[in-house]
């Protein structure tokens, strides 16, 4: 991120695309479209914005995943498993790296929220609690896919870390370093980031993540206190913002002057600017955003260029 400065983000997910293309989307039709996924052709597009790397979804609150995992099938206590029988991640990884991109994966915190029988079996309880046989299991899906992937994975984006001091701060594993050690199991050099929720100002949750997980909904208030150049207590400036009319759909909502406004102010903290963006089921980004990137993708070079 320090490098590159510059990422993408797409939400590849089954609910999702059931919204945005009008789709009625069951284990065999998410099969079938994850099956169909050209990683090439979007490790490609992604390359052409300039950016240097992608962060992509495992899978969120349907229960959907690009993945195979048979530790999360057999603990969530499915009898047809709504993980893919593609490994989409492994096969995108693969694409991204021979182009010389890095892959970041993003997975929630806690259980998918509207899978009641998963939520049920891996104990999930949403709040403040220490949900310790939940994480226990987390873990070990976590693991499961770390290993499955190796380093065709660099880095992880955990969504949803909103009670760390309850879930993640404890002395006693589960806690941040056990949660940590399950991401890496596959690649120790994974980095990672902890989202704590849409805070205006950048803030690191734990020494265990790598970078700020930046979420921000409105990134025009967004403030940034250093501690040195490019980093927040200790670690690496990041954000993650839109570019849509909200998280994955809709038109653009910025003019490409307002889009360069707001990635420039992570330029100079010497941060990294992450857009995410919409994406169709067969797996590209909609050209308008594919244009506004590329405009964000020459600001970003330039900048890089005159800074060497």
């Amino acid at each position: 991120m320090k490098e590159t400065k510059f990422g993408v983000m797409t939400h590849y997910l089954q609910d999702w695309l059931s919204q945005t293309e009008n789709l009625t989307i069951d284990v065999e039709k998410w099969n079938e479209l994850v099956d169909h996924f050209d990683t090439d052709r979007l490790a490609e597009s992604v390359k052409a914005t300039g950016a240097g790397y992608l962060i992509f979804t495992i899978g969120q609150n349907s229960g959907y995943y690009v993945s195979p995992n048979k530790v999360y099938d057999r603990l969530s206590g499915r009898d047809t498993s709504r993980c893919a029988k593609r490994d989409l991640i492994a096969d995108l990884g693969n694409s991204l790296h021979k182009l010389g991109l890095k892959f970041i994966v993003y997975l929630p915190s806690g259980a998918p929220a509207r899978d009641d029988k998963a939520k049920t079996n891996l104990q999930w309880k949403n709040g403040p609690y220490p949900n310790i046989e939940f994480q226990q299991k987390w873990e070990q899906i976590i693991s499961e896919w770390s290993m499955r992937w190796g380093n065709k994975v660099d880095g992880w984006w955990f969504d949803g870390c909103y009670w760390p001091n309850i879930m993640y701060r404890s002395e006693n594993i589960p806690n941040f370093k056990s949660f940590a050690g399950a991401a890496r199991a596959g690649n120790p050099n994974s980095a990672l980031g902890f989202n704590g929720g849409v805070i205006p100002r950048l803030l690191s949750l734990t020494p265990y993540e790598d970078y700020t997980a930046g979420e921000e909904s409105r990134p025009e208030l967004l403030s940034i206190i250093r501690s040195q150049e490019g980093t927040v207590d200790g670690r690496q400036i990041h954000v993650l913002s839109y570019l849509g009319q909200k998280w994955g759909m809709g038109l653009p909502r910025y003019s490409n002057e307002e889009a360069i406004s707001f990635s420039k102010v992570l330029l100079d903290a010497g941060g990294a600017i992450t857009w995410d963006v919409p994406i169709q089921s067969n797996g590209q980004i909609y050209p308008a955003f594919l244009s506004q990137l590329t405009v964000i993708g020459k600001v970003v070079a330039e900048y890089k260029q005159r800074n060497k």
